[in-house]
């Protein structure tokens, strides 16, 4: 009895540490044990062991291998049973790169094959998922809800970017709710439809209609989707809303083999670029899935343009796509024609590698050329990009990267530029492109020929050009000469594009040769220097400063925003004698004293075009010639430029002041100011002002000059000495003495005239002597004229009036009266002189010592007193 009693105790005890040693250690046996109903290759691993509450099963974490891929994992799996199973998990990551590493078996024959017997399987259940992800597509995860029954099952997604809501019944599928946010700025994918699933679920649908709506890219107005289709045909069409001809037209067939999409047609209307053509696919083997499917087909493009149509044609195949190796031949040949410009293509090329991580090369021979007209006047003669050897994958560009440009325009020149580098998986901002640049071309508006050549490299957020050197072999433009001007790098221009760390910096110098103007005038070699500094190329500010031997420097600086520059100039006080080689010898004019200093703010953008304002000034200026002495010269210039129009005085006049200007003639007190705009309009006048000068003892003024000019200009002469005039112009043969008021008035836009009835008269009494030489040589020469000349020996004239009139061929015409007494010879007789002049005043002027030309006319003039009045004017009276 006592042997029996032990034997069932030590099976109670059996039966109660079994079960208990088996929940304790289940995180050992558990993975090898559910190995018996997993494929092969595959198994599952536990980091942490499971726990059992009174009410559910806890797994922490699971996770699944194929190989050593892993292919989903758990994080904490809660599995409770209140009314059915209800399976709660806060995290499933799954990836499909796993599959393949999934070795092919034999499927079991116990294994369920038709819909219906799926779902008998399944339990009464809820599956609640926080957030499942699928690793290829991170930016598309969300939470999964499921109710599962034998019957029905129910089925909703919800994301960010993806919320889906369907229901199975037997083989009836309906799908109420599919939003997919492809991008921020484009409105979600809508789809709704019913489908009628295979009874054996290893195919297609086997009949259907979806319709969707969407917002395709770039296009103004929405778009509907639908699908339908029944047995093994189908077709897809996509229209905008209010077109009546499709965008896309693609009807396809399937058989148990074959997947053929045949005559597909499209087209792209919008952007201005309208595009056409049609698509050809067929897939061999589809049941075998992508990696089984052999694949072929063709699309083609139609564009229509300024220079005619073009098609191009893509082939592709047969080859296949794969998620681990793909092979798919690829062609590009044709033509593309947009505007004026034409685009040829012969690119053959591979695509390999994985699915989600494809690699295209080009082969040898691949070329893309173009040419045509990118605006009215620039002719591109060619452009080419050959790409063999090219390889473009998900990391970016890789191997040569050449371009060959040619070009000319008609007015500017033509042009010859070559860039050579290489890429190493380049990308905007990631990888590196390293590259040379070379050229050369015709400026022909100056005359000129030009040269450029360089190095840089973008390698990942940095641009960086290292090397740079331009110019010209001279600029030539009108009368102006500059030599040799050439552009080049002080420190390498370099851009950081980070967001976090945006920097733009570089510095440059522009050297010239002398600079050579008409008469003579020559600017000294000139050299420019400047450096930038900012956060782009859109964005950043400059300071330089200009220098021209001892001109200058003339300090610039200022920034840039991406649409207008705006900056300031500053020139310094410097002495006015630096710029002696800027006058030309031929005016044998030296620069004495004064200063000049000068300040500008500029600004320049495309739809103002380029703005200026600022002020010189030159003070106390002092300049010799062979003949005058200029000196205390003040000259303020205020302006402001604006399309095209010099503003000038635009907080205050122009005023030029000289204190004198010794020559023949002593000028003193010269003032003018000058105001308005150049050219001038109606709109906008120019006045001149304020003009005087004191000279030959009295004062020249006029008070207004408005151009355009509707009234003459009052040019006024004021006790200006007659005695002075005749010492200035060094006449010995005449002794003229007294004062002589005057007024001329003063056209500068009449079609003919440029005084018209100006008027000279003496205030006071007029003494009139003739040279006793030159009487005696009158008289004696000319015994008729010789009387006339003795009366007018010596003259006191108390009454004068001149009236004169000057055209713009500079003819003169002159018309006196004057009214006095001669004493010769003790005897008095009143005299009464009426005379004409006619003369060039242009050629006179080329001469101021016109004695012999006054001699020459008292000649032919004079007349005895007493005699008959003449009709070019004579002595008409005598009186004693």
């Amino acid at each position: 009895m006592k042997g029996k009693y032990r034997a069932a105790i030590a099976l109670a005890l059996l039966l109660i540490l079994l079960p208990l040693t088996l929940v304790f250690t289940v995180g050992y046996w558990l993975p090898g044990f559910a190995g018996i109903w997993l494929p092969p290759g595959t198994r599952i691993a536990l980091e942490q062991p499971p726990r059992l509450t009174r009410h559910a099963i806890i797994l922490p974490d699971l996770r699944y291998l194929a190989g050593e891929c892993e292919l989903a994992t758990v994080d904490n799996a809660i599995l409770t049973h209140p009314s059915r199973w209800q399976l709660h998990v806060d995290a499933l990551t799954l990836n499909p790169e796993c599959f393949s590493d999934m070795p092919a078996g034999n499927e079991n024959p116990a294994a369920p094959r038709t819909l219906a017997e799926w779902q008998a399987m399944l339990p009464m259940s809820w599956v609640s998922i926080k957030k499942l992800t699928l690793t290829p597509w991170p930016q598309y995860a969300g939470a999964l809800d499921a109710s599962l029954t034998p019957e029905r099952q129910r089925l909703r997604f919800s994301g960010d970017r993806i919320e889906f809501e369907a229901q199975l019944q037997g083989q009836a599928l309906r799908v109420t709710k599919l939003n997919l946010n492809v991008a921020d700025a484009i409105p979600p994918i809508t789809l709704l439809g019913d489908f009628t699933l295979p009874l054996v679920p290893d195919g297609l649908p086997t009949q259907g209609r979806t319709v969707a709506r969407l917002h395709l890219p770039f296009a103004p107005q929405e778009a509907q989707a639908e699908l339908e289709w029944q047995d093994n045909r189908g077709q897809l069409l996509i229209s905008a809303t209010g077109d009546a001809d499709p965008l896309l037209d693609l009807p396809w067939t399937l058989t148990a083999q074959t997947f053929t999409l045949s005559d597909g047609r499209w087209r792209w209307p919008y952007q201005g670029f309208p595009l056409s053509g049609r698509v050809a696919l067929k897939a061999e083997n589809w049941r075998a899935g992508l990696e089984g499917a052999q694949l072929s087909g063709r699309i083609n493009v139609l564009t229509e343009g300024a220079a005619g149509k073009g098609n191009a044609v893509m082939t592709f195949g047969p080859g296949r796509l794969s998620m681990t190796q793909s092979e798919m031949p690829l062609r590009i040949t044709g033509e593309a024609k947009q505007d004026a410009m034409v685009f040829y293509a012969m690119l053959p090329a591979d695509l390999n590698g994985p699915l989600l991580a494809p690699q295209v090369r080009f082969q040898p021979g691949a070329l893309l050329r173009s040419r045509g007209r990118v605006i009215d006047s620039l002719n591109i003669d060619e452009v080419r990009w050959p790409l063999a050897g090219v390889k473009l994958t998900p990391q970016g560009v890789d191997g040569r990267l050449q371009a060959i440009l040619r070009a000319h325009e008609p007015a500017m020149g033509d042009m010859a530029l070559h860039l050579d580098g290489r890429a190493d998986n380049f990308l905007p901002d990631a990888g590196v492109w390293r590259w040379r640049y070379w050229g050369e071309g015709n400026f022909k508006p100056m005359q000129a020929r030009w040269d450029v050549a360089g190095r840089g490299e973008w390698r990942d957020s940095v641009i960086e050009l290292s090397e740079l050197a331009t110019g010209f072999d001279k600029l030539q433009y009108g009368a102006m000469l500059m030599s040799k001007p050439r552009l080049r790098l002080t420190s390498p221009v370099r851009w950081e594009r980070q967001d976090a760390a945006t920097d733009f910096s570089g510095a440059l110098q522009l050297d010239a040769g002398p600079t050579t103007f008409s008469g003579g005038s020559v600017l000294p070699p000139s050299t420019l220097t400047f450096s930038v500094k900012g956060s782009g190329p859109t964005a950043f500010q400059f300071k330089g400063d200009l220098r021209a031997q001892a001109i200058g420097p003339v300090r610039v600086h200022g920034r840039w925003d991406g649409v207008r520059l705006r900056g300031q100039a500053w020139w310094p006080a410097q002495p006015l004698a630096v710029f002696q080689p800027l006058i030309p010898p031929d005016w044998k004019m030296a620069l004495r004293d004064g200063q000049f200093y000068a300040q500008v703010a500029f600004s320049a953008a495309g739809d103002q075009g380029f703005e200026a304002g600022g002020h010189g000034v030159v003070k106390k200026g002092s300049a010799w010639t062979t003949d005058n002495k200029i000196n205390g010269v003040d000259f303020v210039l205020p302006f402001r430029y604006s399309d095209a129009v010099w503003q000038l005085g635009a907080r205050g006049p122009v005023r030029l002041r000289i204190d004198e200007i010794e020559s023949q003639v002593t000028a003193r007190n010269v003032t003018a100011d000058l105001q308005g705009s150049y050219p001038w309009s109606e709109a906008r006048p120019l006045l001149l002002s304020n003009v005087s000068v004191d000279m030959l003892g009295g004062q020249i003024s006029l008070q207004q000059l408005r151009m355009p000019q509707h009234d003459a200009a009052l040019l006024r002469l004021h006790n200006l000495s007659a005695s002075e005039f005749i010492t200035a112009t060094k006449v010995k043969q005449v002794a003229l003495s007294g004062a002589v008021n005057g007024a001329l008035p003063l056209w500068l836009e009449n079609p003919r005239w440029i005084i018209k009835d100006g008027w000279l008269t003496s205030p006071g009494p007029l003494t009139l002597r003739l040279d006793k030489e030159m009487a005696d040589a009158m008289a004696k020469d000319n015994v008729a004229a010789g009387a006339a000349i003795n009366w007018l020996r010596y003259m006191e004239i108390s009454h004068s009036w001149t009236t004169l009139t000057l055209d713009n061929l500079g003819v003169l015409s002159m018309s006196a009266e004057l009214e006095g007494t001669s004493r010769l010879n003790g005897k008095s007789n009143a005299v009464r002189l009426n005379y004409r002049h006619q003369e060039n005043l242009f050629t006179l002027w080329r001469s101021l010592r016109f004695g012999d030309n006054l001699q020459t006319w008292l000649e032919q003039h004079a007349q005895l007193p007493g005699a008959p009045c003449q009709p070019a004017g004579a002595v008409c009276e005598e009186e004693k």
